[in-house]
């Protein structure tokens, strides 16, 4: 038996092939949307998937504004920053988010699924959150997805 031929094969920057994905988040529950583009972004969804390289693809998340959020979340979650300074501590919940900078509602749920490592800061480059319908990335040539269809 030739024990060569069974190779683990372990991909790197080089052999990484990365595409650009568009997703439309109209009418999309915000964990769910955020755990598929988390994993797209990671690269789950290739075959030759290796944990400590960015092997993902380039995601592109269209009307951002129109992402829902169940329950009573919508007024009753907070988000938390701090300015760093003694009572410097600040609260938003989404309403007011969503009404400011209704990216940010999606970037956020999706940077906290990703690595909190030097490689999860580059994977959250891959990121593109756009307000609307239209967006700038059109010469990539990216690939309409639908979510549903990802397991």
């Amino acid at each position: 038996m030739d024990t060569l031929s069974y190779k683990t094969v372990s991909a790197n920057s080089a052999t990484v092939t990365k595409e650009w994905i568009v997703v439309d988040a109209e009418g999309q529950i915000l964990g769910r949307l955020a755990s598929k583009v988390a994993q797209i972004i990671r690269g789950k969804h290739k075959v030759n998937y290796t944990p400590h390289v960015d092997c993902g693809d380039n995601v592109i998340v269209i009307n951002a504004e129109k992402v829902v959020l169940t329950g009573k979340k919508m007024a009753d979650k907070q988000y938390v920053r701090h300015s760093g300074y003694p009572g410097g501590q600040r609260f938003q919940n989404p309403e007011q988010v969503l009404a400011k900078y209704p990216e940010r509602l999606v970037e956020r749920a999706v940077k906290g699924m990703l690595p909190k490592s030097k490689l999860g800061s580059d994977l959250f480059r891959n990121l593109k959150v756009v307000v609307g319908p239209e967006h700038k990335y059109e010469a990539q040539k990216p690939k309409v997805i639908d979510l549903n269809s990802i397991k």
